[in-house]
């Protein structure tokens, strides 16, 4: 049981955490984790991983991977980032999130070694690194069966790719932190294919042509077996049913029918295929279709076109380049019957913006800007200039802060849903910040419908 004193010293931990490099600054190099997790007696391979990068849906395909070895009654363990809320939410064993007690103890486990590591290395170990390091260690003391591990950022020097995995995933590749992996999608393939291991078996969702053909390649010269969407596996078909969708797929071994998702959007019901094919490759053979059934109707993905309100509806979704736009987009066209939209827009000073604010503009009827408490946030009035060479001055409003946006889009929509017979909606986006704080704000002014 948690108490007081624990989140006392929760707090304490993470805070010395955060002071370390944070995520978004970036020194390419596997020297630092390396000699940490030597240190600390390797615990990354003291069980087997399925290792997941690519651009968008990893956090969801992970969730889904977690639920069906779940379901099979593997003890699971995975690490997933950035979280939305709570810095317990990056590590999960057994499909919930550590205790603080258990995030205390293994901090208490790494912590002489972090300032080790850093008295020998010419940068000091990274927020991201010590907290991967910190979530090896926390599977190994539990333990787990198997661990599901999303890729911070790139793969091939990714602190994350000390695991030797006996899957390898890539999702689709896209433009992103262009500024680390690559101008172009070649380069960034080259990047991401660098979790590929020596004879594993590699997961491949349907990519474009130029990053296919590296992706294959990289197989090719690992030894590695691949499955790829739309080959050795595919959605066969998908239905919109309330709530979600039911989704039939073809996978490596066998065919599932009827099979209930709990969550919106094509890409949603891709990723589902994709997670199906890893956990098939990784056992081997065909899975139990009760057992599938069962573990999608579980899943969950928070911060992914998620529904937090009803009365108006309020959606948040963490899409945060253009490629994640455009399946949040697409799915508020053809999924919801909302007679307008008032968009909430808060997003990172590093990304494509105005990629972002061209998918968006189509099915968008008024945009909130604004900016998140992240210190990398693009601020309002930059924001506000590129969205009206967008959007136009007469859809474009500006809020200082993400609380004042919610509030002014939620009067506006309860305004409208007063005087209309049809139903207008909130949506809240751009970056996985901003998804989090929504939640946070929502849940305090009492938004969030249970």
């Amino acid at each position: 049981m948690t108490t007081p004193d624990d989140l006392e010293v929760l707090a304490v931990v993470e805070a010395a955490l955060l002071k370390r490099w944070p995520e978004s600054r970036i020194e390419p190099a596997m020297d630092r984790i390396a000699a940490l997790l030597d240190a600390l007696g390797s615990p990354e391979l003291s069980y087997p991983t399925v290792h997941i990068g690519g651009t968008n849906g990893k956090t969801s395909t992970a969730r889904m991977v977690d639920s069906i070895f779940t379901e099979l009654d593997y003890r699971t363990g995975r690490f997933t980032s950035p979280h939305l809320e709570n810095m317990l939410e990056r590590i999960s064993i057994k499909g919930q999130p550590i205790t603080p007690e258990g995030f205390i103890a293994s901090y208490n486990d790494i912590a002489l070694y972090l300032d080790l590591i850093d008295s020998r290395q010419p940068h000091p170990i990274s927020f991201f690194e010590a907290i991967t390091a910190l979530a090896f260690v926390a599977f190994a003391e539990f333990p787990i069966d198997v661990g599901v591990i999303e890729v911070g950022m790139g793969g091939e020097w990714d602190a994350t790719n000390v695991v030797q995995s006996t899957v390898s995933v890539l999702m689709p590749i896209g433009l992103d932190h262009t500024e680390y992996l690559g101008e172009t999608l070649e380069e960034i393939a080259q990047t991401k294919s660098g979790i590929i291991k020596p004879e594993s078996h590699v997961i491949l969702a349907a990519q474009e042509p130029e990053v296919a053909r590296i992706l294959m390649e990289k197989v090719a010269k690992q030894s590695a077996i691949p499955y790829r969407e739309g080959v050795e596996f595919s959605l066969l078909r998908r239905d919109i049913a309330v709530g979600g969708q039911m989704i039939s797929i073809q996978g490596i071994y066998a065919e599932y029918t009827d099979i209930y998702l709990p969550l919106y959007g094509a890409h949603q019901a891709t990723n589902a295929a994709v997670a199906l094919a890893t956990v098939e490759a990784f056992v081997g053979t065909s899975l139990d279709e009760e057992v599938v059934r069962n573990a999608f109707a579980n899943v969950k993905s928070p911060g992914r076109l998620e529904i937090l309100h009803r009365d108006p509806t309020v959606i948040v979704d963490a899409a945060h380049n253009p490629h994640g736009t455009r399946a949040l987009a697409n799915t508020l066209k053809t999924e919801f019957d909302f007679e307008s939209i008032f968009c909430v827009l808060a997003i990172l000073g590093e990304k494509d913006v105005a990629g972002v604010l061209y998918e968006l503009e189509p099915v968008i009827d008024r945009l909130v800007v604004t900016q998140s408490s992240s210190p990398r946030a693009l601020d309002v009035e930059t924001l506000y200039e590129l969205a009206l060479k967008v959007f136009g001055a007469d859809r474009v409003y500006k809020e200082s802060n993400l609380i004042n946006a919610i509030t002014y889009a939620s009067e506006q929509v309860t305004l409208l849903n007063q005087v209309s017979e049809g139903v207008s909606a909130v949506v809240i986006t751009g970056s996985v910040v901003t998804a989090g704080e929504a939640r946070t704000i929502l849940k305090k002014i009492g938004r969030v419908t249970e």
